[in-house]
């Protein structure tokens, strides 16, 4: 029998040059971030090109934004959104307790005496952060913030491709166990959870399912590449959404509403085949988080997906009657 599942490929390491002195030090998931920030500089460069940053001053005179401008404002909205990414995932995903009683630790590269870098980051905190560092930077430029946010909601999407890639190349964030054909067994380090050949009945008639032998007491079974879900849906097909209908946006402010909805709805499909977080499971059950067992189990990254996608509705709502009460007002 054909096997049904895919093998992690051996020459993946999330070190670009793993075993050299110094240059190991060099991650994919790190370089998937410069590529990302490069993307969505490109993509900002473009809507500069086609003006769609520029604005009217309060005094009346136009505002006509710049290639430094759009530097500045990635720059502005990097810087928060790290550190949005790294408190939500150690304050909120980390159930250990460890940030909360030393919080200097959030920031630090080192571990237990050993370099990893700012391991661990949360898309939704990144959201947060990223949005305050765009809202104080239009304070601060005395820009109009919905018409900024608006471009580069429309850029991020392309950049998050790369974010999830580097997930990949780091062997993490992986789905849930899966006997479809594309089925990859990932390292296990991150370690994925091992099962019992012995002792977990399901775990044989699974196996002949897919086409895998026994090697051993313990199997490591296939799972779903969810980052390559997530940099297919929420990355690419979303830009995709974004980049068709940005010329014909209806107001200031749809734009960025479409992108949360969008995020929202898209990353709240995938998290039923991505696997929740060990040591946080589900909100609402004791399902076991390898295996979809049910659709009414709900993870955190679900239960912020619906406020995202709240959030979204709202905000084109606020935005659609703030632009319906500026026409009335010139008739």
């Amino acid at each position: 029998m054909i096997p049904l599942y895919i093998n992690y490929p051996s020459w993946i390491h999330p070190e670009i040059f793993p075993g050299i002195p110094v240059l190991g030090l060099i991650r994919w998931y790190g370089l998937m971030y410069i590529f990302a920030f490069g993307t969505a500089f490109l993509v900002l460069k473009q809507l500069l090109k086609e003006g769609a940053l520029d604005s009217v001053a309060s005094d009346g005179t136009k505002q006509k934004a710049t290639e430094d401008d759009i530097f500045n404002f990635i720059a502005t909205g990097i810087i928060f959104l790290l550190i949005g990414a790294r408190i939500f995932s150690t304050l909120v995903y980390d159930t250990s307790g460890e940030y909360w009683k030393k919080p200097w630790l959030i920031f630090s590269p080192f571990q237990n005496g050993h370099f990893t870098g700012l391991a661990g980051m949360s898309y939704h905190g990144g959201f947060i952060g990223g949005a305050l560092g765009m809202v104080f930077w239009c304070w601060k430029h005395k820009r109009p913030f919905m018409k900024w946010a608006d471009a580069m909601c429309t850029a991020i999407p392309l950049g998050y491709t790369f974010g999830r890639i580097g997930n990949f190349m780091n062997g993490e964030l992986y789905g849930r166990i899966t006997s479809m054909p594309w089925g990859i067994v990932f390292p296990t380090v991150p370690k994925a959870e091992r099962f019992s050949v012995k002792f977990d009945t399901w775990v044989v008639p699974f196996m002949e399912k897919i086409g895998m032998e026994p090697t051993g007491t313990f199997v490591n079974l296939p799972r779903h590449p969810s980052q390559l879900y997530e940099a297919l849906f929420e990355g690419l097909v979303l830009f995709s959404i974004l980049w068709l209908v940005h010329k014909k946006k209806p107001f200031d402010g749809f734009m960025g509403a479409l992108y949360t909805i969008g995020y929202g709805t898209f990353r709240f499909v995938i998290e039923y085949f991505r696997e929740p977080d060990a040591d946080i499971g589900f909100r609402n059950s004791k399902n076991p988080i390898y295996m979809l067992t049910s659709f009414k189990d709900i993870s955190t990254g679900q239960i912020l997906c619906i406020l995202m996608i709240v959030s979204g509705i709202i905000i084109m709502t606020a935005c659609w009657y703030r632009n319906k009460k500026k026409l009335e007002s010139k008739n």
